[in-house]
C-alpha cells in the first residue's frame, strides 16, 4: 500500500514538470531601438563676461566766480543766462560780483589768490592784465585761432589776440550813439551829420533856449570822469586815438585843442554833473532829449516806455566786451570749468537771447547774422555808429589813457582848466604812464 502511494506521488510530480515545460514561453521584452545619429551641438559663441553697470559718479561741485561791470536791467538778463547754466549743469555754482573799482580790486585780490575765476571786462584791459599775470593764455585750454574764427566776428577775433596768444573770448561789440526820445528831439533838433559838431552845438543851444531847464543831450563823459564816453568827441575832431600801440599820445595836438574848445562851449548847454544813472534819469524824466550812450542802456529805455531812435554822432570808441580767465582759476583747479562757462556765455545761443532782450550787438557770428537779431533797429543804429568808430587797442598802453583823459576833461568841463592847460596836462600824464610801462 505504501509502495503504491509513493509511486503515484512520483508519477504526479513528473507529469507536472512535463506540463510546465510544454507551456507557452513568456513574451520577450524587445531591445531598445538603436539611437538616431545626430550632429553634435555647435559650441556656444564666445561672449564677453558681463560687467555689472557702474553708477556714473556725480560731477564734483565747483564754484565759478565772475567779476564784472554789468548793471541795471541789462544785468538782469545776463544773470538769468547764468542761472540757466547752473540748472543744466548740476554741481556748478556761478557767483557774480560787481566791485566798485574792478582795476583796484584785481590788484589786491589776484596776488592774494582771492580773485575771481573769470573777469568780464573790455578788451583794452588784455595787455595790462596779461603783463601783470592776472590772466592766462587760453590756447592751453583748447581755444585756438580756428575756434575763434569759426565762432566770432573778425574784429572781435583780432581784439582777443596779443603777442600771438589768445587772452579772452568776446561777448559783444559796443560803441555809443544818441539814443533819443522821439517826442522831444524833433526833426528840428536831430543832428543829421555825425561829423558836424558845429551843427550839434547850435542845436543844443537852440533846444536849451526853447526848453528852459532841459537839455538836448546828456553824456556821462561830460560832467564826470569817463574817457570812454567822451571819446566820440575827441575822435570826432580827428584824433586817431588817445595813445597808439607804440605809446604815442595825441591829446596836445591841434585836433585835441579844437575838441577841448568845443567841449567848453557845449558845457553851457548841457548838465553840469553827469553819470550813467543821472543821464538815464534825465531821459526818463524828460529833462534831456537824448542820452549819448551804448546798447547796454536800451533795456532801461524800453522799460521806461520811451519811443526812441538811435542816431550816430561823432566817432565812438569801439570796445569788445570780453571774458578773461584768471591765474587764480588755474591755481585753484577751476580753469577747465571756467572756460566752459566762458564758451557758453559768449556762444551764439546765449548772445542771441541777450541781443533780443538787451539790444546788444553780439560778437558771435551766428548770433549777429540771425534774422531776428538783424531785424533789430538797435543793431542797425549802433552798427552805423560802430562803422565810424575807433577800435580800442588791447596793448598795455591803453590802460594809461583812462584816468588822465577822464580827469582832464572834467577839469575842462568845470572850468578849472583852460583848453590849453587841460590838453597839456592829459598829454603829460599819459606820457608819464607810458614811460613807466616801457
Amino acid at each position: 500500500m505504501k509502495r503504491t502511494a509513493l509511486s503515484l506521488l512520483t508519477l504526479f510530480v513528473l507529469v507536472s514538470l512535463v506540463l510546465a515545460a510544454c507551456g507557452p514561453a513568456p513574451t520577450p521584452t524587445p531591445p531598445p531601438p538603436p539611437p538616431t545619429a545626430t550632429k553634435p551641438p555647435a559650441p556656444a559663441a564666445a561672449t564677453a563676461t558681463p560687467v555689472p553697470p557702474t553708477a556714473t559718479p556725480a560731477p564734483k561741485p565747483v564754484t565759478i566766480s565772475i567779476w564784472h561791470g554789468w548793471a541795471g536791467d541789462y544785468y538782469t538778463a545776463i544773470e538769468a543766462a547764468f542761472k540757466d547754466y547752473q540748472k543744466a549743469n548740476p554741481g556748478v555754482t556761478i557767483e557774480l560780483s560787481k566791485p566798485d573799482n574792478l582795476n583796484d580790486a584785481l590788484k589786491v585780490a589776484i596776488p592774494a589768490k582771492k580773485g575771481p575765476d573769470i573777469i568780464a571786462w573790455a578788451n583794452d584791459q588784455i595787455g595790462v592784465n596779461a603783463l601783470a599775470g592776472n590772466i592766462v593764455d587760453l590756447t592751453k585750454y583748447g581755444v585756438d585761432q580756428a575756434f575763434l574764427k569759426a565762432t566770432y566776428e573778425p574784429a572781435a577775433v583780432t581784439g582777443m589776440v596779443w603777442k600771438d596768444k589768445i587772452w579772452g573770448l568776446p561777448e559783444t561789440q559796443e560803441g555809443i550813439a544818441l539814443v533819443y526820445n522821439k517826442e522831444m528831439m524833433t526833426d528840428e533838433f536831430l543832428p543829421k551829420d555825425p561829423k558836424n559838431f558845429d551843427d550839434l552845438l547850435a542845436k543844443a543851444k537852440a533846444f536849451a533856449e526853447k526848453n528852459p531847464g532841459k537839455f538836448l543831450i546828456c553824456n556821462q563823459g561830460l560832467g564826470n570822469p569817463d574817457a570812454y564816453h567822451v571819446g566820440a568827441v575827441y575822435f570826432g575832431f580827428g584824433l586817431p586815438n588817445y595813445v597808439d600801440d607804440a605809446g604815442k599820445v595825441y591829446l596836445n595836438t591841434p585836433e585835441g585843442l579844437k575838441a577841448a574848445k568845443w567841449i567848453v562851449e557845449f558845457s553851457k548847454y548841457a548838465p553840469k554833473e553827469t553819470s550813467h544813472d543821472i543821464c538815464k534819469t534825465m531821459l526818463i524824466e524828460k529833462k534831456a532829449a537824448a542820452w549819448w550812450t551804448g546798447p547796454w542802456a536800451i533795456a532801461d529805455v524800453e522799460k521806461a516806455g520811451i519811443k526812441y531812435g538811435i542816431q550816430p554822432m561823432g566817432r565812438p570808441f569801439v570796445g569788445i566786451k570780453t571774458m578773461m580767465l584768471t591765474a587764480n582759476a588755474v591755481d585753484r583747479g577751476t580753469a577747465e570749468a571756467a572756460v566752459k562757462v566762458m564758451k557758453y556765455f559768449t556762444g551764439p545761443d546765449v548772445q542771441k537771447k541777450l541781443a533780443l532782450v538787451n539790444k546788444t550787438i553780439p560778437a558771435a557770428t551766428k548770433a549777429v547774422q540771425d534774422p531776428e537779431v538783424k531785424a533789430l533797429a538797435t543793431v542797425a543804429g549802433f552798427g552805423a555808429a560802430l562803422n565810424l568808430g575807433v577800435p580800442m587797442a588791447n596793448t598795455p598802453y591803453a590802460n594809461a589813457q583812462w584816468g588822465p583823459v577822464g580827469d582832464g576833461t572834467t577839469a575842462l568841463w568845470t572850468g578849472k582848466q583852460t583848453p590849453e592847460a587841460a590838453m597839456k596836462g592829459i598829454q603829460d600824464a599819459i606820457e608819464a604812464k607810458v614811460k613807466e610801462m616801457k
